[in-house]
């Protein structure tokens, strides 16, 4: 064992405290994936993260994700939560205002505005499409609704395995007490618009079986973004909402790209806890 730079950082709230917590380790060097599992498992976080050098030639670090029960290929509040801690630590990108980081799912772009602020460039949908039928009365049963409150749904895989459904309301949302225990394997995001005018274009909530309610989710975030682009349900820049049900203040910021069907996903990220562990 030695003592390695590490810190906790809340990421998509410009609240402290009120946004997703994240733990980075930031030298993994020389841990085994054993090593890993066990301090995530530790850290008993919804994700922990940890900093290696990178195996390809335009990477500025390399990130490994991992939940208390495995590796995820990525995920997006680790992905700013990392980037923000190690920029903190004295990483020093290739480009200023770009940083590049290498996952298990390719390479991410992170974009860093004049102000500091940090957005990750969404990746490309695995799976997109409707959602079957069977699969969709699963999902109605698990969140409690009738199938005639869906006024949308599609897959939006990008690494997670996303399925989101479009309710008419943000309250109608805000509303839902899901039976966990009826997910399955399912990993259900729940998006519902505010009347506009409103702080926030959206609400959303994110379900994950085994876990429970995740508090603010860059990964479908970003998905749930590219299918709102795509059905011309946005046109410009939205900040949505999340974690309002468990207490938290999630503002997640989206805007679309030069890219087709391509979007910008940032927030705050605060440095809560810095120092050093043990591993």
């Amino acid at each position: 064992m030695r003592t390695r730079p590490f810190a906790q950082v809340d990421v998509f709230s410009p609240v402290p405290y009120l946004g997703n917590p994240l733990a980075v380790i930031l030298d993994a060097t020389d841990l085994t994936d054993a090593d890993l599992q066990r301090i995530a498992r530790w850290t008993n976080l919804s994700e922990t993260t940890f900093v290696l050098a990178p195996t390809v030639e335009y990477a500025d670090y390399r990130v490994r994700i991992f939940t208390p029960d495995g590796e995820l290929p990525f995920a997006g509040h680790p992905t700013l939560g990392t980037a923000h801690a190690w920029l903190e630590n004295g990483g020093t990108p290739r480009c200023p205002d770009v940083i590049v980081q290498e996952c298990a799912d390719g390479l991410v772009r992170i974009h860093r505005s004049s102000a500091g602020e940090l957005a990750f460039e969404a990746p490309e949908t695995t799976r997109s499409g409707p959602v079957s039928e069977a699969d969709l009365k699963r999902i109605c049963t698990a969140l409690g609704i009738d199938r005639a409150e869906v006024v949308d749904h599609q897959w939006v895989m990008n690494g997670p395995q996303w399925v989101a459904v479009m309710l008419s309301s943000a309250s109608r949302v805000l509303e839902l007490r899901p039976d966990l225990s009826a997910l399955g394997e399912l990993e259900i995001g729940v998006v519902g618009p505010y009347p506009e005018g409103s702080e926030c274009a959206w609400e959303l909530r994110a379900f994950i079986a085994g876990i429970g309610e995740d508090p603010v989710t860059g990964s479908l975030n970003a998905s749930v973004g590219q299918w709102l682009l795509r059905t011309d349900r946005m046109a410009g820049p939205y900040t949505a909402s999340q974690g309002t049900v468990l207490g938290r203040a999630g503002r997640v910021r989206v805007t679309p790209t030069a890219v087709r069907e391509n979007v910008l996903v940032g927030g705050t990220v605060t440095t809560m806890v810095r120092g050093s562990i043990e591993a």
